[in-house]
């Protein structure tokens, strides 16, 4: 009769630990949600949304602009005929960047010539004028190439607190019931401690792409700026002297 019991009771003790392995699952923790807990939850789900919509949407942007990037200012400066040049820019895409740039400098070099003469083209002579145009030109393609970042960076840092929150919210409910119960058990702790750990791990499997999509961003995002800047740079020289630097003859 005493060894049925001894047998019976580590079989009991397997049962219970099956049982309480078995509440440490995803559907038990949605059942148990207060107030607290489906805000935490429903906070990470949108933050999670939001940061992949923002990756997908700058991983396409950035593939787009890598692929026409130098195509586009290449075939700019290798055709012979200014107003050729300038056509080409006028039938790229609005996402393109670089021929907004450039369009921009066109216009403020047509502009001032237009004026030559005038109170405008003696405060601002061709050179200023046209480098004024290529600053906020580039300022607002690189403010363009940062949209989304804020997004990614919040989420990347404040969704492991977030769900941990949560895990902290959970693991005081379950110490509760453990404390109402009476009953301080594996079957009776692993459940509800292990249902408010998992807040943790939605925060960190919300948080770890959104961190790193922010710095593969950024590290892309200024190799393209520094782009940015030398293609101004060599505008600037040919629009406000008809060559650029290093070239015997600017174009026609």
């Amino acid at each position: 009769m005493l060894q049925e019991t001894a047998a019976a009771a580590p079989a009991a003790a397997g049962g219970n630990n099956a049982a309480a392995l078995q509440q440490m699952g995803f559907d038990h923790l949605i059942q148990g949600f207060d107030g607290v807990g489906w805000i935490v939850f429903l906070t990470l789900s949108i933050m999670s949304v939001m940061s992949w919509y923002w990756i997908i949407i700058n991983f396409i942007k950035n593939m787009r602009l890598r692929g026409r990037a130098d195509r586009v200012v290449s075939t700019f400066w290798e055709t012979t005929n200014a107003q050729d040049a300038i056509r080409y820019m006028e039938e790229q895409p609005k996402s393109e960047p670089f021929s907004k740039i450039a369009l921009d400098a066109a216009q403020a070099a047509a502009h001032h010539q237009r004026h030559d003469g005038s109170k405008l083209a003696e405060s601002l002579n061709r050179s200023e004028f046209v480098d004024r145009a290529l600053r906020q030109a580039v300022t607002r393609e690189s403010l363009n190439l940062e949209a989304g970042l804020t997004v990614l960076a919040t989420t990347g840092s404040s969704a492991p607190f977030v769900g941990l929150l949560g895990t902290v919210w959970g693991i005081y409910h379950a110490l509760i019931k453990i404390g109402s119960s009476g009953d301080a058990s594996i079957s009776a702790v692993a459940g509800p401690v292990g249902e408010a750990l998992i807040m943790t791990a939605i925060g960190l499997f919300v948080a770890i792409p959104a961190l790193l999509a922010y710095n593969a961003f950024v590290r892309s995002n200024r190799i393209t700026n520094n782009q940015f800047d030398t293609f101004a740079h060599d505008l600037h020289d040919f629009f406000a002297t008809g060559a650029r630097v290093g070239d015997a003859a600017g174009k026609r």
